[in-house]
């Protein structure tokens, strides 16, 4: 066979197998590299070919097996006919070399680096446009696939590797959280959003103990004092739900709004003869173990705003408000009452005076902060953790690049702190 009729034999046959590669490569980039979440908002809106990148996408282990098997062969078959067409022009191993030196600049440059380039651009468009051939391929190589992965998982099984059919490498959450991080890092989410998002994610995570307003911070009032001076203490309070208790803190048995109050006392015509206990509303009692996101949907679901929390044993431990939970997703949530950071002062120098009972998540939250806060709720419990001991007043310890300074002690609670941020350590 002459060159001229051997070009035209295998010339055609090996361009349309590194086309139909270069589809392959092109899917398996796109694929992977799709918006999730705008492909089920586009399913959600009708949009078929969106539908079929999702199908593709909830078995991905498949879909790269099927697209990794066809890209092989098709790329194996091409280069041993451009062998076969080119020794016969150029017999021996020079005909080897030239062959695989031209095949290497198609495959590299026309079926892997254009396609992929091209897929990496318009990710969410070529996967769609490619999903339902991609499809095809995935069902009729699916035999042949699960045949592969079967003899991968038991050659895996050899070397103590275990690799369930189910297993997902990333969770679901920590891929978001991942997510978000790495785009404030590039600068495409502010702060504030970042904050925000976390939030969210924090929430299936944090429990009621950890957002709680601890009983040392709650204002109680004795049901039994009179009426004026229930009114008079009611009004002194910058907090509009009061918890009521007879005899012992710990013996709640009321929560008094301050607008159910008001509207008594405007239909009394003033204090006297005012039915306490008829005003106040039951109080709500919910265990500190349960989760945010729980207690959020609970608080919806019973149109309230305030509940009491308590421990295994009934004891009374702090309350939460609907507020607490909001301020986890949106920051800090201010009214005309409120402090502007309330037990945080900031100092010239650059610290921070803290009252030791401020939430670990709080002073972070305000001040943008990176503190620990998984064993310890309060910023005095994190200085107790960390010294394994109740230091003494004027006792100074360094960790997690910040200096705590204690300030003042009452019996054995840290009531106050200087927190020094510290420059950060470039560690080599």
């Amino acid at each position: 066979m002459n060159f001229q009729a051997a070009l035209f034999a295998a010339g055609p046959f090996i361009l349309v197998l590194l086309v139909i590669s270069a589809v392959f490569s092109a899917a398996e980039t796109a694929l992977t590299r799709a918006s999730r979440g705008r492909m089920h908002q586009l399913e959600r809106d009708g949009d078929r070919a969106a539908g079929r990148v999702n199908r593709l996408l909830s078995d991905q282990e498949t879909m790269i097996g099927a697209v990794l098997i066809g890209y092989n062969v098709l790329n194996i078959l091409s280069s041993a006919l451009a062998t076969e067409f080119i020794t016969q022009v150029v017999p021996g191993a020079w005909g080897v070399a030239i062959a695989t030196g031209v095949m290497t600049v198609l495959v590299v440059v026309f079926v892997e680096v254009l396609p992929k380039t091209l897929a990496i651009v318009r990710a969410d468009d070529v996967a769609r446009g490619l999903s339902g051939p991609m499809l095809l391929v995935v069902r009729v190589l699916g035999p042949i696939i699960y045949a592969i992965q079967w003899i991968v998982r038991h050659t895996l099984r050899i070397f103590g590797v275990r690799l369930e059919m189910e297993t997902d490498v990333l969770a679901a959450h920590e891929e978001i959280r991942g997510a978000v991080e790495y785009h404030h890092s590039e600068g495409l989410v502010e702060s504030g959003d970042r904050r925000m998002l976390g939030g969210v994610l924090d929430l299936g995570e944090l429990t009621v103990a950890d957002v709680m307003a601890h009983r040392r911070q709650i204002l109680m009032i004795d049901i039994d004092l009179p009426p004026g001076e229930i009114v008079s203490e009611a009004l002194k309070s910058r907090y509009t739900r009061l918890p009521l208790y007879r005899g012992d803190p710990e013996n709640v048995v009321g929560v008094l709004h301050a607008k159910d109050l008001a509207r008594a006392i405007a239909a009394a015509g003033g204090t006297e003869g005012l039915d306490i206990a008829a005003i106040a509303n039951e109080p709500w009692f919910v265990p500190e173990t349960t989760h945010l996101k729980d207690q959020l949907n609970i608080f919806l679901k019973r149109r309230a705003h305030f509940a009491l929390v308590v421990d295994e044993y009934g004891a009374l431990q702090g309350l939460v408000t609907l507020e607490d939970i909001l301020e986890e997703i949106v920051g800090e949530i201010e009214d005309e009452h409120d402090a502007a950071i309330e037990g945080v002062r900031a100092q010239a120098d650059g610290s921070v005076i803290v009252d030791g009972d401020v939430a670990v998540r709080e002073l972070n939250r305000a001040l943008d902060w990176d503190l620990p806060d998984e064993h310890a709720v309060s910023i005095a419990g994190l200085v107790i953790h960390e010294a394994q001991t109740i230091p003494d007043v004027g006792q100074s310890f360094i960790f997690h690049d910040h200096r705590f300074q204690v300030l003042r002690r009452q019996r054995n609670q840290i009531t106050s702190l200087r927190v020094t941020p510290l420059p950060r350590q470039i560690e080599t």
